[in-house]
């Protein structure tokens, strides 16, 4: 895409009112904007309206984005999130044994389907150095015990922050992370967990899917809070099983959905599709 025809995408949400539409398109209008693409969704229980709109400014970019954040502030009282159509975030990676979802974030990102960098792996095991440096990522090894948690932590921290991430993706890290960690870490965290939350949250879901005779089984992607799996649910998806299928059947097919959801997820974060508001997601197509 040529600079001139660089785009801002803005992600707005606020109490629900008449003319919020007409307001925004017509302001993007007068100041000789072309919208590309505009989507609402109004949450009738709570009265909260939500947008994502696109659209080439005439002039200049930042001055356009300052402009325009300061008028939905002061003039609808709402909050905006505004992206640059040419913005490539870096991601950070924390992997552990499993390496099916990083594998395929990775070459995501490689084959431009995902527009992102990495900037860092960060795992509590050694497993996956080998295939990191043969796909050129920078790799931090930093075992954890419960005794050293805390101080590990920090360590995991000051990588992600040094290595310049937005965006954090727990690519099957089989850590529970702190609300320290959360806090400090200053940007998004979205796990994979390999059930259809809220069930079998926590460890060893699908063993305690196939004990439970379930006849489907799932992958959630969600957005790390300080509870464990009860974080906003970006992504889901499903697969039917049956009495024949092993606990290693389930195991197979979930990393089928794990992969998919994971991807999905990352994709809308960092193409601003998501709005979070209390416990949920809005996710605009």
């Amino acid at each position: 895409m040529k600079s001139e025809e660089e785009s801002i995408i803005a992600l707005l949400h606020g109490r629900d009112r008449a003319g919020l539409v007409a307001h925004v398109a017509g302001w993007i209008y007068a100041r000789g904007g072309n919208i590309l693409h505009a989507d609402q969704h109004r949450d009738t229980q709570e009265g909260i309206f939500f947008q994502r709109l696109e659209w080439i400014p005439a002039g200049d970019v930042e001055s356009e984005m300052r402009l325009f954040e300061e008028m939905v502030s002061f003039d609808l009282g709402m909050e905006a999130k505004l992206i640059r159509s040419s913005a490539r975030p870096k991601i950070a990676l924390m992997v552990s044994n499993f390496e099916h979802c990083f594998s395929d974030i990775v070459l995501r990102c490689r084959s431009g389907e995902l527009k992102c960098d990495i900037s860092c792996v960060v795992s509590n095991h050694e497993k996956l150095r080998q295939m990191s440096s043969i796909y050129g990522l920078d790799y931090h090894y930093t075992p954890i015990t419960p005794e050293t948690k805390g101080e590990v932590e920090s360590e995991q921290v000051r990588i992600i922050k040094e290595s310049g991430a937005e965006l954090i993706v727990m690519a099957r890290y089989m850590q529970i992370l702190s609300s320290k960690f959360l806090a400090d870490c200053n940007c998004p965290v979205i796990n994979i967990h390999h059930s259809f939350l809220p069930a079998f949250a926590g460890a060893r879901p699908y063993h305690k899917a196939y004990e439970r005779g379930v006849k489907i089984i799932g992958a959630t992607a969600h957005y790390a809070t300080e509870q464990l799996d009860e974080g906003p649910i970006i992504a889901q998806a499903v697969a039917t099983v049956s009495h024949r299928n092993s606990v290693e059947d389930l195991m197979r097919k979930g990393r089928e959905l794990e992969r998919s959801v994971l991807a999905n997820a990352v994709r809308w974060h960092i193409e601003g599709r998501i709005l979070t508001y209390k416990n949920k997601t809005v996710i605009f197509d």
